[in-house]
């Protein structure tokens, strides 16, 4: 079986319309975040089998929270503990730059982050310095090492950033953070461990709320947003 259709039932595809947190409570926690987050990296450990190197360490990028908010969590299943730091999506999942993902997409020349499990590969030297190349293993983000989409360093991924602005700057799709995070990344991440994707919208009181904006799938690219360039830092 294609390893990459082995995985495409744990990355939901359909479209999500929500209101925004400020009009409901979030839901009660049945169990806190760190609970929930390991208990999701050993689900999609299973679903993974045997594709993945390493399965002691996985990452969780939450999108479901504003990018303002520690979202990318190593869960460290050995050492049993989660470290939280902030993490980037993509420019087209997010044209108003407001800090909210509204679209997921697979397709090359979207700007957009793709949902769903990777593989972490290894290092390399691109426009951003040393970073990951990530392979998907979903049908919602198989196109990965094809668009560049990969893990690197940025500026525009640091609280710095977010007292400036309120919000992390955008990449072209790949999981950017800051250079001292990512440094940790480069150590514990690479190397055939996993990373997944998905809008959990889990709080760090572990409670649970919609994102304020309707999250969709972008299935092809709408010729009316013009010609992107491919500035990946992964175009290798």
């Amino acid at each position: 079986m294609n390893r990459r259709h082995l995985l495409k039932s744990g990355a939901a595809a359909a479209t999500t319309l929500a209101l925004g947190p400020r009009l409901f409570a979030r839901a009660a926690p049945a169990m806190s975040r760190d609970a929930q987050l390991a208990a999701i990296a050993r689900r999609e450990l299973d679903r993974a089998g045997a594709n993945l190197w390493h399965r002691d360490l996985v990452a969780i990028a939450d999108f479901g929270l504003h990018s303002s908010h520690e979202r990318f969590h190593f869960v460290d299943l050995a050492a049993g503990k989660v470290e939280s730091y902030l993490v980037s999506h993509g420019d087209g999942s997010d044209p108003q730059h407001d800090g909210w993902l509204k679209r997921y997409s697979n397709v090359e020349g979207s700007h957009c982050t793709s949902r769903g499990a990777y593989m972490t590969r290894g290092w390399y030297v691109g426009r951003y310095g040393t970073s990951i190349r990530l392979d998907g293993l979903d049908d919602t983000n198989s196109n990965a090492l094809p668009r560049a989409i990969v893990m690197h360093q940025a500026n525009y991924a640091t609280p710095a950033h977010i007292a400036r602005w309120g919000r992390l700057g955008r990449s072209n799709g790949c999981f950017a953070m800051g250079p001292e995070q990512f440094d940790m990344a480069l150590i514990r991440l690479a190397g055939g461990r996993m990373l997944y994707a998905e809008s959990l919208g889990i709080a760090a009181d572990g409670s649970t709320a919609p994102p304020p904006s309707a999250q969709t799938k972008l299935l092809r690219r709408d010729p009316a947003e013009g010609t992107f360039d491919r500035t990946n830092p992964g175009a290798y």
